[in-house]
């Protein structure tokens, strides 16, 4: 049996599951594609459809002639087929795929559905097991640090969107060096320790009936919302995607520091509303300070 993993930058654990098939034995698919010779094959077969759901069938269909494929599971927000069910949609418009499989990317189902797997795959009981205990330490991921909050001379923003756009180089490599362009320290929610995101999306009323990628957002925009060095939060929907441009409105709504909205689409380099934005945040930083400095001195 030939099984391909999908390759995702947004993915914590693509190396627990890597390993894990080693340890089953079962032989891997690997694309010769390049992300952007995949993201091209996604755009062609699904030209309205959100960017990184395009990113994701390309990377499937540039695995060539294979048996399965894993396919890690991204946190859906609300009104979120694709996110809700990718595997599905995607084997229902597309009857020549391979058997697509969701894997979780962590949390308390990972083993249970990596032993459903390992049965289907490797057919032997007894190997899967053994698999499952030498893989078991990768199930933590990478260790996860805060990222710097500050630089000299330039003013921090938060930026907050999807791991899925975020993560994505194809996708978000653009927006970067459009925020350094104006002077702006762009603080991604994609680089962002997960345990602390979602402990501060707990602070969230009614947290249990909000969606996991709802959850998620919020949790990333308010834990950046809250330190000092933070002027503004930059919300970035992906091109295409009303679900993730509504939640991401709902989290701007709850924020109490300047936001923006802007979508973003592979290869995208401008965004002409990000000058006025920064212009609103850096004059009313400049502003604050001086009214600081011209405050009558204490008389005690």
């Amino acid at each position: 049996m030939k099984v391909g993993l999908l390759e995702s930058r947004a993915a914590r654990l693509s190396g627990y599951w890597a390993a894990y098939l080693k340890e089953l034995g079962v032989e891997r698919a690997v694309s010769d594609l390049t992300d952007a010779e995949a993201l091209a094959l996604g755009q062609e077969s699904l030209p309205g459809e959100p960017v990184q759901v395009q990113l994701a069938l390309g990377r499937i269909l540039a695995l060539g002639r294979v048996d399965a494929v894993l396919v890690p599971q991204s946190a859906p927000v609300a009104n979120d087929a694709w996110g809700e069910a990718l595997t599905e949609l995607l084997s229902r418009r597309f009857s020549s795929l391979p058997t697509l499989m969701p894997i979780p990317d962590g949390g308390p189902t990972l083993e249970t559905v990596a032993t459903e797997i390992g049965l289907k795959l490797a057919q032997n009981p007894g190997g899967m097991r053994l698999a499952l205990e030498r893989v078991k330490p990768k199930s933590r991921g990478a260790r996860e640090d805060m990222p710097p909050l500050a630089m000299a001379s330039r003013v921090t923003v938060a930026v907050i969107g999807p791991r899925s756009l975020l993560a994505e180089e194809i996708l978000a490599s653009g927006l970067a060096p459009a925020l350094d362009a104006l002077g702006l320290h762009a603080v991604f929610s994609s680089e962002l320790p997960v345990a602390q995101v979602l402990a501060r999306a707990e602070r969230m009323e009614e947290t249990g009936q909000i969606p996991a990628g709802e959850r998620e957002l919020f949790g990333a925009a308010s834990l950046l919302s809250g330190k000092s060095a933070v002027r503004g939060v930059i919300f970035v929907a992906p091109a295409r995607d009303a679900a993730h441009r509504a939640a991401l409105n709902r989290a701007a709504a709850r924020m109490h520091a300047p936001t923006l909205l802007i979508d973003l689409d592979a290869g995208q380099t401008e965004w002409p509303e990000l000058e006025a934005f920064r212009d609103r945040i850096t004059l009313g930083a400049s502003a604050r300070a001086a009214a600081e400095n011209t405050l009558p001195e204490d008389p005690a």
